[in-house]
């Protein structure tokens, strides 16, 4: 029941609900309490909600922002509290009473401070909202950006600034009830003066050197940057928060081209989300912002997902554009038409390029160009099975589920109708092996269905946990779990040392202009970062059922502690290849092995699964026993079709992509020269220019 509220209120945990309800039934209580007439009655029920809307606000709930689309907004909330507050004065019989036209006086003041503290707040945050945000840019030594203001004074602003109507009304109340005007005078006054004082502090920022540079200045600064730092490959994204994952995936590989890279996105939440990078990166949210920006040195733009903002840099043609995606699957995203607008689309191996021909979709195979994943590198290849239990081998089974995506297939994800099948028989395997359950950042999402199989799947694994936790064949080295829980500690400590704290981050123009990473501080943190993820995996007994959520432990180091995975079609299938690693793919629409096979490349060296999990025995036996994997074989073969091969490595052949597109890029600029110059006509560099003159066109 509680869980049910819980997600019809969109609320985020059972204490939040309950301050949601405190705070509902709080108002009416507050109105009979006024009717009565009662002061103490009046004070509780105030206090509540008092107490639950902050509550609420500190949490970020959902609830509270949908609360202003049905007219019970923040300022509603705190004008119905003190206009119930004076019809508790005339209750009392206090109406011809001074204190009653002062508590009628104090708030219609007190409310009209509202508008100069909502517009002084709004001018500060509009005047340091940055045309483009940057990382790794120098803009520091080319314009001045103030500091910001304390974020005291910003950070929920209009909350703060009604709660200083609390000592009006405590002052109120007491007066009320000692029958003496002298403490509601107080609390007025209080009320008023703090009120100001908020309001004047903060006026320095909306003027003089606090004011950072106009949008002109800014984009000049960064064309400036632009120009001496000469990006020669660019990677391209715009999405929402929840894809942010597309274009961190590929952050490392371009911090390791040999040419000069640069990112850019297109929306500030892609930015706040963004992985620690050492590569250069420009937030540029207005298309025409973008079009007008200096890139006549970028020869190379990479294309991480299809997207309608794409158009304002596919438009530039003295660049060479480059369908990279983010990831390798045989879903219809793999084979998008859309695909067809860009000069060249690389694939991991021989796989990709076969399945554009086979959906003919107007990608011509003389543009498709094979460069492995470099993202891969970090996943080993299969090890021992590791010790565990008094029998000795407890192997790992990763259950790594993608989500329902949005035609409601019921091929898209097994969890549905196959998840819970899947657990149940891994955690009652005899011999009996371990399981890790980490499922993708958007299950349920789409499906109510799949967000409560998710559900089921997580008590399963929590409640199998609890159950192997009593049972005697399984030890625990209570000395090494101590030891590695401390090291944890110690890491993180360390990561939130590097990190700074949480409540000292500034504002975007502040993060622009101090955004140039410190690399002995980002070599310390990735270093950190490898040692947590040991110290993690040790931590608990490597014969205990997880569930995996979260951004750490990685889905990559989920790969290396696992000997098995079950999975759905989706791209984490072919990375699990990278691993040789025994893997199983659920049927879920039941079209039967062959025809499964048939369409999903990824599946040909798999166990293939129907709901009921039957088959999972064979994946378990080829992970207990090496002798009896009668698909090892072909899995070799599979991975060098899907992802290439081992030799030249993925980043050198990626390095020689770029580099051979680069050379197509220059040839062509330098053909248009020379054909301009030979009839008179704008080339290549005044063309360029003149396109991204033009107003946009999407």
């Amino acid at each position: 029941m509680i869980s049910t509220a819980i997600r019809v209120a969109r609320v985020g945990s059972a204490a939040e609900l309950a301050a949601a309800v405190l705070m509902m039934l709080g108002f009416p209580a507050i109105m009979v309490a006024a009717l009565i007439p009662s002061v103490y009655a009046f004070a509780a029920a105030a206090a509540v909600t008092y107490l639950a809307d902050h509550y609420l606000h500190r949490k970020g709930s959902y609830l509270v922002n949908r609360l202003s689309k049905v007219r019970a907004g923040l300022s509603i909330r705190f004008l119905i509290r003190e206009l119930l507050l004076i019809l508790l004065l005339a209750r009392l019989d206090l109406a011809n009473n001074l204190i009653y036209y002062g508590a009628i006086g104090c708030f219609i003041a007190f409310y009209g401070l509202q508008a100069p503290h909502g517009a002084v707040v709004t001018l500060i945050r509009n005047r340091r909202r940055m045309p483009v945000a940057t990382r790794n840019v120098d803009l520091a030594s080319r314009i001045r950006i103030p500091d910001a203001p304390p974020q005291g004074l910003l950070n929920r602003s209009a909350e703060k600034m009604l709660h200083l109507d609390l000592a009006a009304v405590v002052g109120l109340l007491v007066a009320a009830e000692a029958g003496s005007s002298v403490p509601g005078f107080i609390g007025i006054g209080v009320t008023l003066f703090l009120g100001c004082l908020y309001v004047l502090a903060l006026m320095p920022y909306v003027r003089g050197n606090k004011i950072p540079p106009t949008a002109e200045k800014v984009l000049a600064a960064v064309d400036d940057w632009l120009r001496e730092y000469k990006p020669e490959t660019v990677l391209y994204f715009s999405g929402s928060k929840d894809s942010a994952y597309q274009v961190n995936m590929w952050l490392e590989t371009m911090e390791q081209l040999d040419s000069k890279p640069l990112v850019i996105l297109r929306e500030r939440v892609i930015l706040a989300n963004l992985a620690p990078t050492t590569a250069p990166v420009i937030c540029v949210p207005g298309g025409v912002h973008l079009m007008n920006m200096d890139l006549s040195n970028v020869r190379v733009a990479l294309y991480a997902a299809n997207v309608g903002k794409n158009i304002h840099l596919l438009r530039v043609p003295t660049m060479k554009h480059v369908f990279i995606g983010h990831g390798d699957s045989d879903k219809l995203a793999s084979v998008n038409p859309f695909s067809k607008v860009y000069d060249e689309v690389w694939t991991a191996g021989r796989a990709g390029r076969d399945r554009y021909a086979i959906a003919d979709v107007g990608v011509r195979d003389d543009d498709i160009v094979e460069v492995g994943r470099p993202q891969l590198a970090p996943i080993r290849t299969r090890q021992a099975v590791p010790e565990g239990t008094a029998e000795g081998r407890c192997p790992t089974v990763l259950y790594a589920p993608t989500w329902e995506g949005w035609d409601g297939d019921p091929g898209n994800t097994s969890l549905v109708l196959a998840g819970e099948n899947i657990v149940k028989k891994l955690v009652k395997a005899d011999p009996p092996v371990r399981v890790l359950y980490k499922a993708h950042p958007f299950t349920g999402t789409v499906s109510k269905e799949a967000a409560a199989a998710h559900r089921r799947v997580v008590a399963l694994v929590e409640k199998a946990a609890a159950a192997r936790a009593a049972d005697a064949r399984f030890t625990v080295d209570t000395a090494d779990q101590a030891k590695a829980k401390a090291e944890l500690a110690r890491i993180e400590t360390r990561l939130a040392e590097l990190s700074g704290p949480a409540g000292d981050r500034g504002d975007e123009a502040e993060a622009t202009r101090d955004g140039v990473v410190d690399i002995a501080k980002h070599e310390e943190i990735a270093r950190l970062r490898a040692e947590w993820n040991d110290a993690y995996w040790r931590s608990f007994p490597a014969w205990e059922h997880r569930v995996i959520t979260g951004a750490e432990p990685r889905l990559y180091d989920c790969f290396n502690v696992s000997d098995a995975m079950v999975s759905d079609i989706s791209s984490v299938v072919s990375d699990f290849i990278a691993s040789g690693k025994p893997y199983a793919v659920t049927d879920s629409a039941e079209l039967g092995v062959e025809e499964f096979k048939r369409q999903n490349t990824a599946v040909r060296a798999a166990v293939i699964l129907s709901n009921s999990a039957a088959e999972l025995g064979e994946l378990l036996d080829a992970v207990r026993d090496p002798a009896a994997d009668a698909l090892a074989e072909d899995r070799k073969e599979l991975k060098q079709y899907l992802l290439g091969p081992d030799d030249p490595t993925s980043i050198e052949q990626f390095n020689t992509a770029v580099a051979n597109l680069t050379l197509k890029a220059d040839t062509r600029n330098l053909g248009q020269e020379s054909r301009a110059a030979a009839a008179g006509t704008p080339g290549a560099d005044e063309l360029s220019d003149a396109l991204s003159a033009q107003p946009p066109t999407a």
